[in-house]
């Protein structure tokens, strides 16, 4: 009888507690907040981020992981500590409201820099700072100020955080420490070029060193040592390159020289390039819009050359303004323009040797492209003009040479490579995909060696969904001893010997669990992978969606630390301790950040950034498993609403684009956009269910129709939703398929349909306006699958098959539809196309039409409007709520400022 009594009185109180709280409502987004910027001690003994609100300012919070106080700083942003973890340092900028009216005072917005002792409340601030950065030993701060207008420098502020003093430096425009923090090198760029130069200052003696002055303008500061491991501090630093020049009103490139300086931590030695030395080439200049990098031996120092150019005055007056569009073209006129700034300011890598004094070029007109490589004598080339196509087929092909950097000679490797892989860390050997093989390249001795070749299987991913090349599965790294790559495949790892020798699974049981391991690194810095050591794995079920960690001795089963019905973050590491931070979430959890060891045991959650969610009520997601009529084993993650009733049928909103089952533990973020939110619906009374989608190749439409009316009647079979009120909802290419469905079958109530493709023989020849390349690479073989070379005009039933716009006098179902005038991916006259074919139908549509917005909705108030409006929209004919005003009537254009959408 107790016991009874006892479970009585749980469900009572469950039930009270479901009564007493609130639903959802979009007044309420203000309310959450998310966690960014998060950064951790060296030590782990402290935690910072920062908490945004929707709508309003930051939080900079300073945690004590011991005690888990906080120090809270307003508006505070980009924090960092110190090496030793002893400060932290961070800006701050005015509060939203007092900035706003600077601005309308017409006053600056100062950002201030501010570094505290974290041992007290010690604390010192700079005001109008521009950018600041610790020495790596942790002993020195410092600060560049913002430059005054018109001035190239500003002050720069040395901390010295153990003598607690400070220096300033006057008009530095660029500063840099190096890396075992011997010295702090800055640039001097005053007003007339007085003082103008490189200087050097020891930060043991504060004594100062001019390397270089000269009246001009001095830029690019770079350490030798900006890449070096921690155990090479010590024999690097003592190198540093800039670049010197002044700009010429009648060209359009600066002519710079280009200065090495050496044997910093002896007697000073001074190279110098210009495009006068021999080998230069004629009309070539030192170009300031490539960095500057060393060679990882410190003996070659790598740049850019660009072809100089005389400005030509000419008369506005007499220049017109025509685009002109040419067949020969390389490339159409939108790619030139889009990319006209990338090709004005790219340059040819080249090299100096500069203890030789010997310059060579390595890059050219046909191969553009030199990667950077850790290997003191070869880099890899790719030369892609005999591939070069202003669409996108998904890949882009070139031919790969092996280029000399101590002769500038380059040396064919292979032809058209589609899928590469990247080098080794030593830069020893480069990986690629070569039809279905994986091939080495050793740089040393010119040998080309399948790697895949004693394996089983290949590492291309076979179910990757776009009808082109297969891509790998990837890299997880390359082992220490120098003798294998471990490469992906869907669920396991593979050792892969680099003399194609051998092929190991290493992680045994991922393909029999279907679990997909996959190689974390939590020591950023670590370049090859040691297997002498537990390996630390991240584990996803694929039917399961369970997230957790694994750790992997090679050559024995991988076994589990973790592993569990939530979804797991990146974890960082404390770099001198065993803690480790992470975020972990479920719909119905918000990703807060906790704290464990390696081993992930012990874990306790330290940050909160919503209590207020207890107040509301919220939903619950549990996966649902289908089959569609094609036979394809399929599976979605249903948002069951508050208080659900097991056996009662509930009003459902579909949405979906193509696999959405892997977002089962995704937290429902309530902020303003222009989807719709499953927290907010779930809330209200809604259930909402997100299918993952399979194509088959030329019938995009009839495959979503199949998957999507599959998934509606297995929800109505199971209970869950009422047939007479099911929505749908897609945006882009999920507006697309609602699209093509709404013009197929009268089986859904309403729907909303966003940004979509709407007719597909206009939108095959249309263009990205944010990128400037045409539609047939993914009309054929990208997202929309109707294959290669499969055109309008040489399979013309199939694209009238699949396009909604054939298909309009077919619909009985209301819709509306969300489009942005600017949109940059799916030009707006595809949402105008199926508003005016569907209105001379006589169907019941709304269009919203939002002017200077692009893809997704950026404004604010616009992101407000269109979640009230979808809301207001299923709610009418999901819950039989009143249609509002601008539903029945619609909107003049001349009362649109007065109307608001409830």
């Amino acid at each position: 009888m107790r016991i009874f009594t006892l479970i009585c009185l749980f469900v009572f109180s469950c039930l009270n507690l479901q009564a007493q709280q609130k639903t959802l409502q979009l007044e309420d987004y203000p309310k959450w907040s998310r966690i960014i910027s998060p950064e951790v001690s060296p030590t782990g003994d402290w935690f910072a981020y920062s908490l945004r609100p929707n709508g309003s300012d930051d939080t900079l919070h300073i945690m004590s992981v011991a005690d888990r106080s906080i120090i809270r700083v307003p508006n505070g942003s980009r924090p960092a500590f110190s090496k030793k973890g002893n400060y932290v340092a961070y800006f701050t900028r005015p509060l939203e409201e007092e900035a706003e009216k600077l601005k309308k005072a017409k006053k600056p917005i100062e950002q201030k820099a501010h570094i505290r002792k974290l041992s007290g409340d010690a604390e010192y601030s700079i005001a109008n700072s521009a950018s600041m950065a610790f020495s790596n030993d942790g002993k020195f701060w410092a600060v560049l100020k913002k430059k005054p207008e018109g001035a190239k420098g500003a002050d720069l502020i040395l901390y010295d955080l153990q003598k607690e003093q400070a220096m300033s430096i006057g008009n530095v425009s660029e500063f840099a420490f190096n890396q075992k923090s011997s010295h702090l090198a800055y640039l001097v760029d005053a007003e007339d070029q007085i003082g103008n130069g490189v200087y050097l200052l020891s930060l043991s003696s504060k004594s100062t060193d001019l390397l270089d002055a000269s009246k001009a303008s001095y830029q690019s500061l770079t350490w030798d040592d900006q890449n070096a491991k921690k155990e090479e501090y010590e024999e690097k630093g003592n190198q540093l390159a800039v670049l010197r020049g002044n700009k010429v009103d009648t060209l359009w490139q600066q002519p710079n020289d280009l200065l090495v300086f050496y044997n910093l931590d002896m007697e000073t030695k001074m190279a110098t390039l210009d495009s006068k030395s021999s080998g230069f080439p004629a009309d070539f200049v030192i170009s300031d819009k490539e960095a500057l990098s060393f060679s990882e031996d410190g003996k070659y120092i790598f740049f850019g050359i660009k072809e100089q150019e005389e400005k030509i005055k000419m008369s506005k007056d007499t220049i017109a303004n025509v685009d002109v569009w040419h067949w020969k073209d390389p490339y159409i006129q939108s790619v030139q323009i889009v990319r006209a700034n990338r090709n004005k300011n790219f340059t040819y890598q080249s090299v100096y040797h500069f203890q030789n004094d010997d310059f060579k070029q390595l890059a050219d007109e046909e191969m553009r492209t030199v990667l950077d490589s850790k290997h003191p004598k070869y880099r890899l080339g790719r030369d892609e003009t005999p591939y070069i196509s202003d669409v996108n087929w998904g890949v882009s092909p070139a031919d790969f040479y092996r280029v000399d950097i101590t002769s500038g000679d380059k040396k064919l490797i292979v032809k058209e490579v589609k899928r590469p892989l990247g080098y080794s860390p030593d830069g020893r050997y480069y990986l690629y995909q070569k039809d279905t093989a994986l091939m080495v390249y050793d740089f040393d001795t010119e040998q080309i060696t399948d790697v895949s070749s004693k394996a089983p299987l290949v590492f291309m991913d076979l179910e990757h969904p776009y009808p082109h090349e297969k891509p790998p599965y990837g890299v997880a790294g390359w082992t220490k001893d120098g003798k294998y790559v471990i490469v992906n495949h869907k669920f396991d790892l593979w050792q892969l010997a680099l003399d194609g020798s051998s092929a190991e699974n290493i992680t045994k049981i991922g393909d029999a669990e279907e679990i997909r391991f996959r190689l974390v690194q939590l020591d950023p810095n670590q370049e090859w992978v040691n297997t002498d050591q537990a390996l630390l794995l991240s584990a996803y079920g694929e039917w399961t969606k369970k997230e957790g960690f694994y750790e992997l001795e090679v050559g024995k089963s991988p076994k589990p630390l973790v592993y569990e019905d939530w979804s797991y973050g990146n974890p960082m590491k404390a770099e001198e301790s065993d803690r480790v931070f992470f975020t972990k979430q479920t719909f119905e959890n918000f990703p807060d950040y906790y704290v464990a060891n390696t081993a992930f045991k012990n874990q306790e959650r330290i940050t909160d950034a919503n209590p207020q969610q207890a107040e509301y009520a919220w939903g619950k997601r549990k996966l649902i498993d289908f089959t569609d009529s094609r036979g394809n084993k399929l599976q979605g993650t249903l948002t069951l609403p508050a208080g659900y009733e097991e056996g009662k049928a509930y009003p459902t909103i579909m949405y979906f684009y193509e696999k959405m089952s892997n977002r089962h533990h995704q937290y429902s973020m309530p902020v303003y956009d222009d989807r719709p939110h499953f927290s907010t619906y779930a809330s209200n009374g809604y259930l909402i269910f997100m299918p993952d989608i399979v194509f088959d190749e030329g019938r995009p439409g009839t495959s979503s129709l199949d998957v999507i009316t599959s998934a509606a009647k297995e929800l109505i079979k199971l209970g869950y939703a009422d047939a007479d009120r099911i929505g749908l909802q897609g945006h882009s290419w999920g507006g697309y398929q609602t699209s093509f469905i709404l013009t197929q079958t009268d089986m859904f109530r309403c729907i909303v349909t966003g940004a979509p493709p709407t007719n597909l023989e206009s939108f095959y020849n249309n263009i990205y306006g944010s990128s400037g390349t045409v539609h047939h690479g993914i009309m054929e073989i990208g997202q929309v699958r109707m294959g290669r070379d499969v055109t309008p005009w040489t399979h013309r039933e199939d694209y009238q098959r699949e396009n909604p716009m054939y298909h309009v006098p077919n619909i009985k179902t209301p819709f509306m539809i969300l489009h942005g005038t600017d949109d940059g991916a799916v030009d707006w006259s595809q949402g105008l196309e199926l508003f005016n074919a569907a209105r001379r139908n006589g169907k019941e549509v709304i269009f919203l039409s939002y002017p200077k917005e692009g893809h997704h909705l950026a404004n604010e108030a616009n992101q407000k409007d269109f979640q009230r409006r979808m809301k207001a929209y299923f709610d009418h004919y999901l819950m039989d709520k009143p249609a509002p005003k601008w539903m029945i009537e619609g909107v003049p254009h001349l009362e649109k400022q007065y109307e608001r959408a409830d």
